[in-house]
């Protein structure tokens, strides 16, 4: 059995205090200005000053309070997703599985169809006709997660349908919705309790980039992938405003990935007796 990875949930935990108590930890508002500060390095170069630990960005805003703030923007926008795009595809993917059918073959080729669409252009397309914001940004993250949790659902509810205790719910006289939520849904719970976990990453990394290309969330409001982007034309002299949310991306995606494939061993009774 693997160990429990404390330092991954270590960073989710830092991550999440840092989303729910960001006017408190924050030094600094996220959008104040000061141009007179702008481009200060972090405080253990040679211009850098304790007052701005991690140094300022173009417009002298600090970048460990605006680091803060991105996190709450992060959780917020992956919550959200992961609601939306994955309750979507545990329902999708439990009726596809066990009715079967014209009804199945129907749904999955909804799912190919939005494997096949680019999620980065359809996010530009609804950046363009409803504007930028959390809402379209959110929007166009749920659409392309839930294909990926209806798919893998159905799978497993295959599989279970077959199983005797279903066959016994049948002669019982149990309405196919009944045996959906009751026998079906909770023997599913833990695939896609690991889905969610290990969907975390691939949505921080879609809302950093959609946020770098000019479709998530709109500017002053800090992001991390906002915060990338608005660096990169300063990457020579002003390392620091890539780099620092660069690296806070990169943590936190690798941690919830190492805590999703501990829970994934964790939860499948055959690995756990390893």
């Amino acid at each position: 059995m693997r160990r429990l990875p404390l330092i991954s949930l270590g960073i989710i935990f830092t991550m999440v205090l840092m989303a729910v108590f960001a006017p408190w930890l924050a030094p600094y508002s996220p959008t104040d200005q000061s141009l007179p500060n702008k481009l200060l390095p972090p405080f253990w170069e040679e211009r850098g000053t304790v007052k701005y630990l991690l140094g300022t960005d173009i417009f002298g805003r600090d970048v460990l309070s605006r680091l803060i703030y991105g996190a709450r923007v992060s959780l917020i926008v992956t919550g959200i997703a992961l609601g939306v795009g994955g309750g979507i595809g545990l329902v999708l993917g439990i009726v596809s599985g066990y009715v079967g059918g014209k009804l199945d073959s129907l749904l999955m080729r909804f799912v190919d169809a939005a494997f096949a669409f680019p999620t980065i252009l359809f996010a530009l397309l609804l950046a363009v006709t409803m504007g930028q914001g959390m809402v379209t940004l959110t929007i166009a993250l749920s659409l392309f997660l839930w294909a990926g949790f209806a798919r893998v659902i159905r799978g497993e509810v295959l599989a279970l349908k077959q199983r005797e205790f279903v066959a016994l719910a049948k002669v019982h006289g149990c309405s196919p919705v009944r045996i959906m939520a009751t026998h079906i849904l909770p023997n599913v719970l833990n695939t896609f309790m690991v889905l969610l976990t290990l969907n975390v990453g691939v949505i921080i990394v879609g809302e950093a980039s959609l946020s770098f290309l000019g479709a998530g969330v709109p500017p002053p409001t800090p992001s991390w992938g906002l915060m990338v982007a608005e660096g990169r034309g300063k990457i020579a002299s002003a390392w620091w405003l890539t780099l620092i949310p660069g690296i806070a991306i990169t943590l936190v995606v690798l941690a919830f990935n190492l805590f999703g494939d501990w829970l994934r061993d964790r939860l499948d009774p055959k690995l756990r007796q390893l």
